[in-house]
Formats: C-alpha cells, sequence, structure tokens
C-alpha cells in the first residue's frame, strides 16, 4: 500500500480491512486511555464501520483518516492521523492525532500531525484546527509543540465542549526551532 506521507519515522497510508488493521484499530481505540479523548471505547463491529469508512476514497484526497505506522515495524498501525472537513459548514479543517498508548512519549503525535498539517497547506488549506477536550493535556502539548495558538473553548463542532487550537502556514514550527519554544 503506498503511503499518503513518510516522516522521518512513521508513515501515513490507507487503512485497509484487512484483520491485522482491524485487530490493531481496536486495539488502539478500545483502550481506555485513548477512548476517554474521543468519545466511548468502540467494539470490534464499531471498528468494522468505521474503517470501511476510513478505507473509502474520498472526493477530495486532500482528506482522510489514515493509519501511522513506524518504519522500523511496518505492517502494523499504532494509531490513525486525519485531516477532515468540520461540520456545521466544512470550512474548517480538522487535524487530528490517536496513537497508541504504548508509543506515547516518543514524539510521534507532533511528527505525524506535523507532516498532516504541511499537507494541509501544501493543498492550500489556510488554516488547521485541533480539537482538544478538556484535560487532554498530551493533545494540548502537540498542539503547542506544532505551533498552534490556543482560540478558546468551543462547542461548534458536533456540540463537543472542546479546546480550540489554530494553526496557519507561518505558524508551523520547524522541529529545529522547537527548542527555543519549549520552554514557553
Amino acid at each position: 500500500m503506498d503511503p499518503v506521507f513518510v516522516t522521518e519515522r512513521l508513515l501515513a497510508r490507507p487503512w485497509t480491512l484487512d484483520e491485522s488493521d482491524l485487530a490493531a484499530a481496536y486495539d488502539v481505540y478500545s483502550r481506555p486511555e485513548v477512548a476517554q479523548w474521543i468519545g466511548a471505547p468502540m467494539e470490534p463491529a464499531e471498528i468494522k464501520i468505521r474503517i470501511e469508512r476510513w478505507a473509502q476514497p474520498t472526493d477530495d484526497p486532500t482528506y482522510g483518516v489514515w493509519a501511522v505506522e513506524e518504519l522500523a515495524q511496518p505492517g502494523r498501525p499504532i494509531g490513525s492521523v486525519l485531516l477532515r472537513p468540520l461540520p456545521p459548514d466544512e470550512e474548517d479543517v480538522e487535524v487530528g492525532w490517536h496513537l497508541h498508548p504504548a508509543v506515547w512519549g516518543r514524539g510521534y503525535a507532533t511528527e505525524i500531525g506535523r507532516a498532516a498539517t504541511k499537507r494541509a497547506f501544501e493543498t492550500g488549506i489556510d488554516e488547521v484546527f485541533a480539537i482538544v477536550r478538556p484535560g487532554n493535556e498530551r493533545s494540548s502539548q502537540v498542539a503547542r509543540r506544532l505551533g498552534m495558538t490556543y482560540v478558546g473553548r468551543t462547542d461548534k463542532y458536533w456540540g463537543l465542549h472542546a479546546e480550540l487550537f489554530r494553526l496557519r502556514p507561518s505558524d508551523l514550527i520547524d522541529p529545529m526551532e522547537f527548542s527555543r519554544y519549549a520552554t514557553r
């Protein structure tokens, strides 16, 4: 399967309905540490429905929910990265990351989030948003490491009470420059 984009350590590729992808997705999304920030834990049948939807080509290839793999250990997804238009008007674009807790703390969310935002900006999108549930400090920190600006609380999207972060192309922090922002 051809990757959608590749970073130094990771790749994003389309999800498939292979048993290995379904098992990996269930392993990520059924974890309480993940599910608490994105909604209720998903059962295998729900995972399959979501993967079927994610695996379908979209009208605009800019958008998608893609499987994330480690380049050093290909073949088993460790989570997802996404770019998708947001309701209610599909004018705003969300960037998001959902990774297995076993790989937290390695900088993968920042790395794959940066690659996804670069992809968005290269296709002409002028800003992306991260929607973070209150209390999800890990995702808030990833958003800040990307250079995202905290906009405030919102319930604009799906009626979900969330912290909203915005990123424009000029705000994206290069990883080589991150150390000067890390103490903010």
